[in-house]
């Protein structure tokens, strides 16, 4: 591997901000919850960075410890973060909690996550205190709890720390679909080459003009490392949306860009949707998104459909449909894999649905045909980074062959913090002989550029057909009753046998004639059975911290007796119906 060319980007993230010390014109606006701006020039970020860096090392905080950031203000959280990098200190952030609701859960999350990764002290804000104190006695390394007012109150100078390439920048923990997250050992070596990668290489950046606009939560890779990290690592000014913000009205997030003439935005496919469902014709008529040039997706399977219809409703605002950007990636590997080439837009592979159940993925004649399936291309690696599909005893696959998907390069992160042997499970041997990451999703190449079938672990093998989740969950998803996006596909044995259950959150008050539209629609759309569908209470289904829904947690909470369902849910209408939750 060559070394990172100095004329790209500098080789630690605490040079980097340093080497934006005098951009006073440029920088982070954060728009708080009542719509109010506050803008922090790159220089500005700096000199609070340091100030903190100080603070926390009067704490008692040295080089490598680890300090746990519960913090749901965007602007106190990007201080906190790079201040603690400053001060070589290993950030952990954590999703900080805004109510009780499933607070137990939380409290178990943060615990596991604290002594995981050893941290000494845990910042939080004083409104959210309430939420982690109680984990304390549950954390006996951790020191204390401290809230960002309580920082600065002294002037303690600056610090003085070595900070080099292979140190660890911080520590992003998995979301995971189980409740034990895995601590991603992220080292400044990773953010200066991932960064270089999607940035430079990705979205071929300008400084001159470009700006990004976000409102994804900055406890996770894409919006921590994709909107904070890489833009400070290519001087890119960005404007930060609170992401409760966005989730009560997803038109805040294109006023913002066309307030600020944002070109730069990335979001999941599920963001799109609710664009695309929530926004009435009239939403659209005073938006101007011609300055949007790059509008990325990625985190969760990428379903054409969805970005077509943005696409269609923002037609009246001028948003250019080429400047969609699939991608693929993941926190072992810093963030991004593969993104596919600018000004192509949204690009498909047609092909037979069952030719997937034997593990080929065979072109079909249209889309039209009984049977046809369209898979997003997500693109290619980076220059440096690698991709290959290999099957189950680690050998290359060729084009159109499904199999594991692993990849290699200087992104990909050193493993799993004090976790050997799970490290060892996903960084291993690859068919060269060289260590490979083990990405744990199943797809397949076509002229060397990537498509995502699903996860291997989630994999659900019914007579030996093969059914991907996400194929399942999305059929479902389109009935109308059925909350999209609120839906798990997985697999039980039942007498020796896999079987199929789907669990669903849904609108209508009828469960029972549900269950009955969801069977026939698996039937129709796979000729699969389905053993069992649960419809279950809105908002029940277990999720990650970035939203996702938990299925191997659910199906656990199937088998355990313990998933709730619903007799009758909500109806359309907002009343409630006779909802009741019975084992």
């Amino acid at each position: 591997m060559s070394g990172l060319d100095p004329r790209h980007v500098p080789p630690t993230l605490s040079e980097a901000l340093r080497q934006l010390a005098d951009r006073d014109q440029r920088g982070f606006v954060f728009v708080r919850p009542d719509g109010t701006e506050r803008f922090c020039s790159f220089r500005e970020l700096g000199i609070e960075a340091e100030r903190r860096a100080a603070d926390f090392h009067a704490r008692g905080l040295v080089k490598g410890d680890r300090l746990a950031i519960a913090v749901p203000d965007p602007d106190e959280f990007v201080l906190s973060f790079l201040g603690a990098v400053m001060g070589g200190i290993v950030p952990v952030p954590i999703s900080p909690q805004l109510s009780f609701k499933n607070i137990e859960s939380y409290h178990d999350t943060v615990a596991h996550i604290a002594n995981a990764s050893g941290a000494k002290l845990l910042l939080t804000t004083t409104s959210t205190r309430q939420f982690v104190d109680p984990i304390v006695p549950r954390a006996p390394q951790l020191r204390c709890v401290v809230t960002v007012d309580e920082l600065g109150k002294e002037d303690h100078g600056k610090v003085d720390v070595r900070i080099d390439p292979t140190d660890l920048a911080f520590l992003q923990f998995t979301s995971g679909s189980t409740s034990r997250p895995k601590g991603v050992m992220v080292s400044h070596r990773n953010l200066a080459w991932n960064s270089e990668s999607f940035m430079i290489h990705g979205l071929e950046k300008d400084s001159s003009f470009d700006k990004g606009v976000t409102w994804l939560p900055l406890f996770h890779d894409m919006g921590l490392i994709g909107f904070v990290v890489g833009t400070i690592f290519t001087d890119i000014p960005v404007v930060f949306l609170p992401t409760a913000s966005f989730v009560r009205n997803p038109r805040v997030w294109l006023d913002k860009i066309h307030q600020h003439r944002g070109t730069i935005t990335y979001a999941p496919n599920f963001a799109y949707a609710l664009v695309a469902k929530r926004l009435k014709d009239k939403d659209v008529a005073d938006l101007d998104l011609s300055s949007l040039r790059r509008a990325g997706c990625g985190a969760e399977p990428i379903q054409a459909k969805t970005l077509r219809d943005f696409a269609a409703k923002l037609a009246p605002a001028k948003f250019d449909p080429k400047a969609f950007l699939p991608s693929y990636g993941m926190a072992e590997a810093t963030l991004a894999i593969t993104f596919v080439p600018l000004s192509t837009g949204v690009r498909t592979d047609v092909i037979e649905k069952k030719s997937l159940e034997g593990g080929d993925a065979k072109p079909a004649a249209s889309i039209e045909d009984d049977g046809a399936q369209e898979l997003v291309n997500c693109g290619r690696p980076f220059p440096e980074h690698d991709v290959a599909i290999v099957d189950e005893a680690g050998n290359r696959l060729g084009d159109r062959q499904v199999g594991h998907i692993i990849t290699r390069g200087p992104s990909v992160s050193a493993g799993y913090y004090q976790e050997p042997e799970l490290t060892a499970e996903a960084f291993k041997a690859g068919p060269d002989g060289e260590t490979w990451l083990y990405t744990g999703d199943l797809g397949y190449t076509v002229d060397g550029e990537v498509f995502i079938c699903g996860r291997l672990k989630d994999m659900i093998i019914v007579r030996g057909r093969n059914f991907y989740p996400n194929d399942l969950e999305w059929v479902v998803s389109e009935l109308p009753s059925v909350r999209r996006g609120n839906v798990v596909a997985f697999g039980t044995v039942v007498d020796g046998e896999e079987q199929l259950v789907i669990a669903a959150e849904a609108f209508q008050s009828d469960a029972e004639a549900l269950k009955q539209a969801i069977s026939q629609a698996i039937l129709a759309s796979f000729s699969l059975a389905t053993h069992d569908v649960v419809i279950v209470p809105q908002g029940t289904l277990p999720r990650t911290s970035s939203g996702k829904p938990q299925r191997r947690k659910t199906r656990q909470l199937y088998l355990d007796g313990t998933l709730s369902r619903a007799r009758s849910v909500q109806g359309k209408d907002g009343k409630p119906d006779d909802a009741g939750a019975s084992a």
